[in-house]
């Protein structure tokens, strides 16, 4: 087994007994890298189908200026939503998870072919619908601690996402960047943004994404759902807790513990 055979099944298993692994890959292996991290991501994402999900879309992580401070990186990241992600309801298992936090995002139907270099009025152009949508990371490291590489291996901490009802194309909804964001716990603001707070724009956070993935001859196939990364710190969610995201145009999703 290769190295990045090794760690892809070292993540999968924790994500399925829902144990964290007690340090980061990065702590003992400095080869693990940002591209060889994708080819672990890769191999993450395919134990999931082998086991009969399907790919619905993705997600962007480390798209605010003040994460990429945080975590001392410049870019942001990606992974890859699959269909045993998507909750048929707003009620989370907390049992199915390791940690769980959650996250309000601007999420994007994608219904054609975006063409690169890619561009925010090419994102928007190709876009269907725009939708408000609450995702939930669950880092399969102890305690939330990596480095970028090893986040990327994790596929981004991706675990689940739910949709809200309310979908307008990108005209309907306004300038995306000034969309007002309020993220509430239990009925009390925890905190508020904008849609700028996702690279400055959701779709350059999508752009962002296909050039990306051209890089590795991926596409983002119409149909995809794209999360355009986190606009507040995620919340974690605790028994009996409701996390509320309410964004300005598109309505309100829920998660509840």
């Amino acid at each position: 087994m290769s190295g990045v055979e090794a760690i892809a099944a070292a993540l999968d298993e924790a994500a399925l007994v829902r144990r964290p692994l007690q340090q980061p890959f990065t702590d003992g292996d400095a080869s693990l890298d940002v591209q060889t991290a994708y080819d672990v991501q890769r191999l993450v994402v395919g134990k999931r189908l082998e086991r009969g999900a399907r790919i619905v879309g993705a997600k962007l992580g480390l798209t605010s200026a003040a994460k990429q401070r945080q975590m001392q990186v410049d870019e942001p990241l990606y992974g890859w939503l699959t269909s045993d992600m998507v909750l048929g309801s707003p009620l989370v298992d907390l049992g199915a998870f390791i940690h769980v936090r959650a996250e309000p995002e601007i999420g994007f139907l994608i219904g054609r072919e975006i063409r690169t270099p890619a561009t925010v009025a090419g994102v928007l152009a190709a876009t269907d619908a725009v939708f408000a949508a609450i995702e939930l990371i669950d880092s399969r490291y102890d305690g939330f601690r990596f480095r970028h590489p090893d986040v990327i291996a994790d596929n981004a901490s991706s675990a689940g996402l739910v949709v809200g009802s309310v979908a307008r194309r990108p005209k309907e909804a306004g300038d995306l960047r000034l969309l007002g964001v309020v993220l509430r716990r239990n009925g009390a603001v925890v905190a508020t943004a904008a849609g700028a707070a996702a690279l400055g724009h959701p779709a350059a956070s999508v752009a962002w994404m296909v050039d990306r993935l051209a890089e590795r001859d991926e596409t983002l196939e119409p149909g995809s759902i794209v999360l355009s990364g986190g606009l507040t710190d995620a919340v974690p969610l605790e028994p009996g807790s409701v996390v509320t995201a309410e964004i300005e145009g598109l309505g309100t999703v829920e998660v509840r513990a």
